[in-house]
């Protein structure tokens, strides 16, 4: 263990909790919004089942991340300490501001301008990169039609039944999909600072061939859980409270559609925005009692968020890791 290695390791830390301050409170925002959990059980489950997703579904994610995206013989520890940088810098701004962003995002991008700056358009992986774009479609398309969709289906089954029935069963329904959201998000979100971490100890020399051990596994699921607990609820209201009212019903059916389509890309390594899969879920469910009933406002302003982050992150990606080169 070297010191170069220690810090950038601490960096990894320090990013995943920011991931818990600003992108993990996605799984459970409906939830709270709508009232049928408490934001302290809301946060224990979350991290629970976060945890529980990666254990169980595997580490496909972690592996495409670590693997596929840049090419870990042309890289070194100044490349995962720029990417780290970045997105520690530009998600505490935007968390400030109370503003959802894709870590996915600020990793891939950060990642990849830090790698131009280390070796050169060689060092990027098109195998990975194919596999961003696949997430970047599934996170957005896929998670407003399966919301809107899900949500008219769930309109049509209970048209006859009467409100109070309908909100106390979902009220109960929504604790399994928020759980589910939880899961999906550990088995996609989670894995991707679990990849960086193994990323950085082969790089540093402490693994001799790339693999995440169960230790990494649960090390950063803490660290993410204690992210959110701290400062996770200026994102819950701006997920859960400003883009539009939700009920437990709306919840529900947000939820559920982004979870599967989390899951599904998980299977087979693709790794996604949960923060866009359940942004656009959101934005679907307020869609179908009319188009107004979502605030625009709000939402183009998260968008906007979204479109910048990718070209900002990478020329932040590529100064840092130009700099580190002289001292790393």
């Amino acid at each position: 263990m070297t010191v170069a290695l220690g810090i950038v390791l601490f960096l990894v830390l320090a990013a995943e909790f920011t991931n818990g301050l600003t992108d993990a409170p996605n799984a459970i925002a409906t939830v709270i919004s709508t009232r049928v959990l408490s934001p302290g059980k809301a946060v224990l489950m979350a991290a629970v089942l976060n945890i529980l997703g990666v254990l169980i579904t595997g580490t496909a994610v972690a592996m495409t991340i670590g693997k596929d995206i840049v090419d870990p013989s042309v890289i070194g520890l100044s490349t995962v300490a720029a990417t780290m940088l970045t997105i520690i810098i530009w998600t505490t701004t935007a968390w400030y501001f109370g503003i959802p962003t894709s870590e996915t995002h600020e990793m891939l991008a950060g990642l990849a301008g830090a790698a131009l700056a280390t070796a050169g358009p060689s060092a990027l992986l098109i195998a990975g990169w194919r596999k961003v774009l696949i997430g970047l479609g599934l996170s957005t398309v896929v998670g407003f039609l399966g919301g809107y969709i899900l949500m008219l289906i769930v309109y049509w089954l209970f048209r006859r039944v009467r409100y109070t029935t309908v909100r106390k069963t979902f009220g109960r329904l929504q604790i399994l999909s928020a759980g589910f959201m939880a899961f999906s998000h550990g088995s996609n979100d989670g894995q991707k600072f679990m990849g960086i971490f193994a990323l950085a100890l082969y790089l540093g020399g402490v693994f001799k061939e790339f693999h995440v051990p169960l230790w990494v596994i649960l090390l950063l699921g803490i660290v993410m859980g204690i992210g959110t607990s701290v400062g996770g609820w200026r994102i819950i209201k701006t997920m859960g409270f400003k883009m539009t009212k939700l009920e437990s019903v709306q919840g529900f059916a947000a939820e559920t559609a982004a979870g599967a389509a989390i899951l599904a890309a998980s299977s087979f390594g693709v790794p996604l925005s949960t923060t866009h899969t359940i942004s656009t879920g959101i934005m679907g469910v307020g869609a179908t009692k009319r188009f107004s009933a979502v605030r625009w406002g709000v939402s183009m302003e998260i968008i906007t968020t979204w479109l910048i982050t990718f070209p900002a992150c990478a020329i932040l990606g590529y100064i840092f890791a130009w700099l580190l080169k002289f001292v790393m």
